[in-house]
C-alpha cells in the first residue's frame, strides 16, 4: 500500500474537475433531487471556475494518491488567521484506508507552517460519517451557516480545531 500527496497547478484541472464530480456525487446524490446535483456540480466544477480556483494564491489543492491511483483530494484557503478546509473528498472505493486522516493532516502542517492558530471547516448536517470523524480528529462544533445546493438552502455545522 503506498500512499502520496501531489500539490496540484492548473494542468490538473481536468483531473480536478473528473474527481470533484465523483466524489461529489457519491456522497450526496441519495439525499439531494438530481436537478439540484446537477445545478451544483455544473457550478461549482465547471473548468472556468476550477482554473480561477487553482490560479488563487489563497487557495492550495492537493490530490491524494492510494497505490498510485487519485483517491481523493484537499482544498484549504488561508486567506485568513486560520486556515479553511474546504474540501476533503475520497472516492467511496477508498474510504477506511485514513486517507482522510492523510488529507486532514496535510491540512495541519500547512497550518503549522503558516502559523495559523485555527482549522476550520462546514459539515453538512446530515453528512454523520464526516461529523463523527472530524469530531474524532479533535474538531467542535462552532456555528453554522447555510449552504446553497441548486434551489434548496441546506446548513453545515462549523467545526474547528484550536491548533
Amino acid at each position: 500500500m503506498t500512499i502520496n500527496i501531489k500539490k496540484c497547478n492548473l494542468e490538473d484541472s481536468r483531473t480536478l474537475q473528473k474527481i470533484s464530480y465523483e466524489t461529489f456525487d457519491e456522497t450526496f446524490k441519495d439525499q439531494n433531487s438530481p436537478e439540484n446535483m446537477k445545478a451544483y456540480l455544473d457550478r461549482a466544477f465547471n473548468l472556468k471556475q476550477l482554473a480561477a480556483e487553482l490560479s488563487n494564491p489563497s487557495s492550495q489543492f492537493y490530490f491524494v494518491y492510494f497505490n498510485h491511483e487519485v483517491a481523493g483530494y484537499l482544498k484549504v484557503n488561508t486567506n485568513d488567521d486560520s486556515l479553511e478546509i474546504e474540501r476533503i473528498y475520497i472516492k467511496n472505493n477508498f474510504q477506511k484506508h485514513g486517507l482522510g486522516k492523510v488529507l486532514l493532516n496535510k491540512a495541519i502542517e500547512i497550518s503549522m507552517e503558516l502559523n495559523k492558530k485555527k482549522i476550520w471547516l462546514g459539515v453538512w448536517e446530515k453528512n454523520e460519517n464526516a461529523i463523527a470523524f472530524y469530531k474524532k480528529m479533535g474538531f467542535e462544533q462552532t456555528g453554522v451557516h447555510s449552504f446553497h445546493m441548486g434551489d434548496e438552502e441546506q446548513m453545515d455545522f462549523i467545526m474547528t480545531r484550536t491548533l
